[in-house]
């Protein structure tokens, strides 16, 4: 009786143990993807806005010095938080102007951008990294 109890709870344990790895692999470390140490600012219009979990997406269409219309992919909070901290799912529609600083990509040829403030200047909503 007691080796079936030994048993249960050691493939249970593994169970869990595979489980809890796989997950803990899916989430990266933005130290890895972002210049935490740099900051860019960006003006754009939004393209998308995808308000979800783990992190919420905006996507944006942003000219170069060169006129060229260049695509951004700013990657923001996730949506529980965001929410908490007043934003929704309308807070951001397509054609919105918006500034976005932030941490830039490692690989600048990536156009990513970790969000850390966004401003919509034709009403002045304003988001602030807390």
């Amino acid at each position: 009786m007691r080796a079936g109890v030994i048993r249960v709870v050691t493939v249970l344990a593994f169970a869990g143990a595979v489980g809890s790895g796989s997950f803990a692999d899916a989430h990266h470390s933005f130290a890895s993807m972002y210049a935490a140490d740099r900051t860019a600012t960006l003006e754009g219009v939004v393209v998308q806005f995808l308000y979800r979990d783990p992190h919420s997406f905006i996507r944006l269409s942003v000219r170069d010095p060169k006129g060229h219309v260049v695509r951004y992919e700013a990657e923001w909070r996730g949506a529980a938080q965001l929410t908490r901290q007043g934003v929704t799912r309308l807070t951001l529609k397509f054609g919105d102007v918006v500034v976005v600083t932030g941490s830039p990509s490692r690989n600048p040829e990536d156009h990513w951008l970790r969000v850390i403030s966004l401003l919509r200047p034709k009403d002045g909503f304003m988001w602030q990294q807390q």
